[in-house]
């Protein structure tokens, strides 16, 4: 039986590698994002690998649409057996007394509510179904805080209560919850929270060798492959030259 994937922010990083390492390994994919053109160019590799494909252009913030999106998928794609809560950043690098009441409402808005507004159209076609794993990615900044990552930090200490939480409630309808924390990840996110710059974002990921996104669907693909009796509940994934928020070993 072909199995379903659901993963959001699906046009880069971790959730772009997650696509390629679940469609690979037997999943047909609903692919989520704001970007419709990345999706499609990701659509079409994917589907090289002869991987069954639907992408929803969307905004997780927003709960009409994402509702709307997800319910108007056919029936049987509904049957969704992985559900990867990938969708996420991280915007602005300030104190708390000069942090920029935009960027809180986008990180509090996209890392929080949006993974609570997928999370609340998908969760009652696992229960119906009395099967289901639930991915949230959050961070290591959901469990320890870090100077000027504040707000950041908050946002994926709710992830991390909400996969907690989700495990609870859920354990009752044969669901599995698994919370994966990485640490320091070489993809787009620094680019992201510094506003777009390049340079600032580049000097994050020197003098070490970082996580890659592959390697973080690598875990993904673990958790989700687990016999049936077995779940992952936490994972949190390091470097090996990063032992904290704030502990990085540099050349």
């Amino acid at each position: 039986m072909i199995k379903t994937a659901l993963i959001t922010g699906a046009t880069s990083g971790i959730g772009k590698a997650a696509a390629f390492s679940l469609g690979l390994n037997g999943y047909r994919l609903i692919l989520t994002g704001r970007r419709k053109q990345r999706l499609e160019e990701l659509k079409t590799e994917v589907e090289q690998h002869k991987v069954s494909c639907k992408i929803l252009v969307f905004d997780v913030r927003d709960r009409d649409e994402t509702q709307y999106a997800l319910e108007a998928l056919p029936e049987k794609w509904k049957q969704i057996d992985v559900l990867v809560n990938n969708a996420g950043l991280a915007a602005g690098f300030d104190p708390i007394d000069k942090g920029n009441l935009d960027d809180w409402d986008l990180m509090i808005d996209t890392n929080v509510k949006g993974l609570l507004n997928v999370s609340r159209t998908v969760i009652p076609w696992m229960v119906e179904r009395k099967i289901g794993h639930i991915i949230n990615v959050a961070s290591i900044a959901g469990k320890e805080v870090y100077p000027n990552g504040n707000v950041y930090c908050a946002s994926k200490h709710a992830v991390d209560a909400l996969s907690e939480a989700m495990r609870i409630d859920l354990v009752h309808h044969n669901i599995r919850v698994t919370n994966i924390a990485p640490g320091l990840v070489e993809t787009e996110f620094s680019e992201v929270r510094f506003h777009g710059d390049k340079e600032r974002a580049k000097q994050v990921y020197q003098g070490y060798e970082p996580l890659t996104a592959a390697n973080i669907a690598d875990c993904i693909l673990f958790a989700v492959s687990r016999p049936p009796h077995m779940n992952i509940a936490d994972m949190t994934i390091l470097p090996t030259a990063q032992a904290n928020s704030t502990t990085v070993i540099k050349k």
